[in-house]
């Protein structure tokens, strides 16, 4: 199989760029890395060519920053290069993941093994989400199909016709793009999760997010606290409609 990985790197954040080289270093696979667009200087036209307010069901509660907007924009240029390079699949990586010395080699070489050319395999870095039903095993390494896709965008492996269904079902989007994956009827992949985490973010030892955020009074803070549950449980609700 002919697999190459994406590492995306706003150049803007020279801090991370030592993680970059020590990814470029020890990720064993051809390594390319995607200049990610940079939400904060993207113009009016070009949001709006991207970006719609409630495109989907259930509604998005929240307007996407621009950073979001340049996130989701970055992941869509990592999809493309898989198309456009003619691979296989790609290892799609952010630049503020440390794979795990023990666990990251075996679950790759069992994500490799196992992906089909529609699949997305999510390296979660959280160990209580994408719990599910096991498609395969090696050692204590374990690729399940789950019930709930969990949200994060650290680490993934993308078979060539997955990518290519994405990036169709998001010409336009109206969420963040981890947020978007959880909508797994709006594009025909299987979506898989490695367990336990094989990654960990390591973000806050890189300076910290390159998302500048202001602080918000306590009565936002709630209001958005109970915007999110009511989302997570109309998402959940939607879900269960299309099975």
């Amino acid at each position: 199989m002919r697999a190459e990985a994406f590492i995306i790197h706003l150049a803007r954040a020279e801090a991370r760029k030592p993680q970059v080289e020590r990814l470029a270093a020890t990720l064993p696979l051809p390594i390319n890395v995607i200049n990610a667009v940079d939400g904060l200087a993207l113009g009016d036209r070009e949001i709006e060519a991207a970006y719609r307010l409630h495109l989907y069901r259930p509604r998005y509660p929240f307007a996407l920053r621009k950073a979001e907007i340049g996130c989701f924009l970055s992941h869509r240029k990592a999809w493309q290069a898989i198309i456009d390079r003619g691979l296989d699949a790609g290892l799609i990586v952010e630049d503020d993941v440390e794979p795990d010395e023990e666990l990251f080699g075996p679950a790759l070489e069992l994500a490799m093994k196992t992906i089909r050319p529609g699949d997305y395999i999510r390296f979660p870095d959280r160990s209580h989400t994408d719990s599910g039903a096991e498609v395969a095993k090696t050692g204590g390494v374990l690729l399940v199909e789950p019930t709930h896709v969990g949200l994060g965008m650290q680490l993934q492996l993308v078979g060539r016709e997955a990518a290519a269904e994405l990036l169709k079902a998001t010409e336009t989007f109206d969420r963040p793009v981890d947020t978007t994956i959880q909508m797994r009827w709006l594009a025909k992949i299987r979506i898989l999760a490695v367990r336990p985490p094989a990654v960990r973010q390591i973000g806050h030892l890189l300076g910290g997010t390159v998302v500048q955020k202001k602080s918000k009074p306590l009565s936002e803070v709630l209001s958005r606290e109970v915007k999110r549950a009511w989302y997570r449980l109309a998402l959940r609700i939607a879900a269960f409609g299309r099975r």
